[in-house]
């Protein structure tokens, strides 16, 4: 089952996340958390936040921090997999690729495909921010594009899509709807 976790900063959408896969799973079953934030040249709040997500693992998960979601996929499809998140992967991307438009139409087609025949549980966490302001930079704005897009066709992809908000989830394509 593939599920896509959906909401804002702090709203709760890894904590739902992580619950979420381990209860699809045996008590001590390994998951992989693919962690897609850097924290190369972070800042000391930045390196908390990271410091409160690796607290509340299981000691039998592993960790893998990486910006090649489709990579880590490959590697190894038959481990339960929770990727946090897909805005992090994307800003990656358009670091990586540029900021012009249609720069990484690839890396997003073979994420996708990696999601599409990845056949173990996969959660993947993923901010939605189309709910705010539109972004007055260009930068900005095209992250939001881009994010809404590549949300939108993971949506098609999984099986379940939740957006947590203040920590509650609403199921916005529950299992087996779709």
């Amino acid at each position: 089952m593939r599920t896509l976790v959906l909401g804002g900063i702090k709203s709760g959408k890894s904590q739902w996340a992580e619950a979420a896969i381990a209860e699809s799973l045996e008590p001590v079953e390994p998951v992989c958390y693919l962690a897609t934030g850097s924290v190369a040249d972070a800042e000391a709040g930045w390196l908390e936040r990271i410091a409160e997500h690796r607290a509340r693992r299981p000691e039998h998960w592993s960790t893998v921090e990486s910006h090649d979601i489709a990579a880590q996929l490959r590697v190894s499809p038959s481990m339960p997999t929770l990727v946090d998140d897909v805005g992090g992967w994307l800003a990656a991307a358009l670091d990586r690729r540029g900021w012009e438009y249609g720069s990484i139409s690839d890396d997003v087609d073979e994420m996708l495909a990696a999601v599409a025949a990845f056949d173990s549980p996969l959660v993947l966490v993923s901010p939605e921010v189309g709910l705010t302001v539109v972004p007055t930079t260009a930068s900005g704005r095209r992250f939001a594009d881009e994010l809404g897009t590549v949300n939108q066709r993971l949506a098609d992809l999984c099986d379940r899509v939740v957006l947590v908000v203040a920590g509650q989830p609403v199921q916005i394509k529950p299992s087996g709807s779709g």
